[in-house]
């Protein structure tokens, strides 16, 4: 199972990385190796400053370790005391331009052994857009390319999946979603091996032709400083929702991960001012018409 998906991720990585450089179209991503001194280690690319992309980073992690802390087997006693081992392939990207939105994807695998006992695995990912001066045409193209990723397996993974994402990527806090969605599923062993990493493959390889072009569509757009200072708001929001409820930022902090592998998904820019909310017709159609649930294909 391990060499199989190892090689899968890797070389999604790699595709992914070489055809964000293409839609940027300037910079190049860097490349930092780890290792994990209670096993296994990554690949940690990270691209800035480019003609589209003001930060973003890929990365690819395989690490295991003898047995899991309790706060990360809490809720899953089955896990005490097993070996482990989680990989994945994990990125977010955050554009320059505010009418480009922000995109976040990851795809990983976990399996826990013990002797004598049957492993216990799973498969996780997504992907979901979080705009900021969002564009209908974005959105439906985005969740219809999930939609055509999934079909072909089981037409009933898209509905049941969106639902998942729209769910998880929710600030119970402030009773707001992140973005518009996309797709999002984990713990997910149904079907088999095989039938399983089905899944995550149509998940992980659609993700660029969802992204690309919206990119390409939105990257020449004017924009002001105005709509700079409203994306570093709504990029506060992305903050919040990763450091308090991102079940792999925390599953990563929990587990002795790398922090700053973990923490690259962060933007450059954030802002918070005391009671803000948006104004401006644009600005308040995000919150109104966009960041509410709803059906996009």
């Amino acid at each position: 199972m391990t060499t199989q998906v190892e090689g899968y991720l890797r070389n999604l990585q790699d595709q992914i990385c070489q055809s964000l450089e293409q839609a940027d179209g300037s910079a190049r991503f860097s490349e930092e190796t780890w290792q994990r001194a209670e096993g296994g280690g990554g690949r940690s690319r990270v691209i800035k400053n480019g003609a589209v992309i003001e930060k973003g980073g890929v990365g690819f992690s395989q690490v295991q370790g003898a047995q899991l802390p309790p706060s990360a087997t809490a809720q899953r006693p089955e896990l005490a005391g097993r070996q482990w081992k989680a990989m994945g392939v994990s990125l977010v990207i955050h554009p320059e331009n505010p009418f480009v939105p922000t995109s976040h994807a990851h795809v990983r695998f976990f399996i826990a052994e013990a002797p004598g006992e049957a492993p216990v695995w799973w498969f996780g990912g997504g992907y979901d857009l979080t705009p900021y001066y969002a564009n209908a045409d974005d959105c439906r193209a985005w969740h219809r390319c999930a939609k055509d990723a999934l079909d072909p397996i089981d037409a009933e993974l898209y509905p049941r999946f969106k639902k998942w994402c729209d769910e998880y990527f929710y600030l119970k806090h402030r009773q707001e979603s992140r973005g518009v969605g996309g797709v999002f599923f984990d713990d997910f062993n149904e079907g088999g091996f095989e039938h399983a990493f089905s899944v995550m493959r149509a998940v992980g390889d659609s993700f660029i032709p969802a992204y690309a072009p919206i990119i390409e569509a939105r990257k020449n757009t004017p924009f002001t400083e105005a709509h700079r200072e409203f994306q570093a708001y709504r990029r506060g929001r992305y903050v919040e929702f990763n450091l308090v409820w991102d079940r792999g930022t925390l599953f990563g902090l929990q587990s002795g991960g790398r922090t700053e592998s973990i923490l690259m998904s962060m933007p450059p820019m954030a802002r918070w001012d005391y009671q803000w909310a948006p104004d401006g017709a644009a600005e308040k159609a995000l919150t109104e018409e966009f960041l509410p649930w709803q059906d996009w294909v």
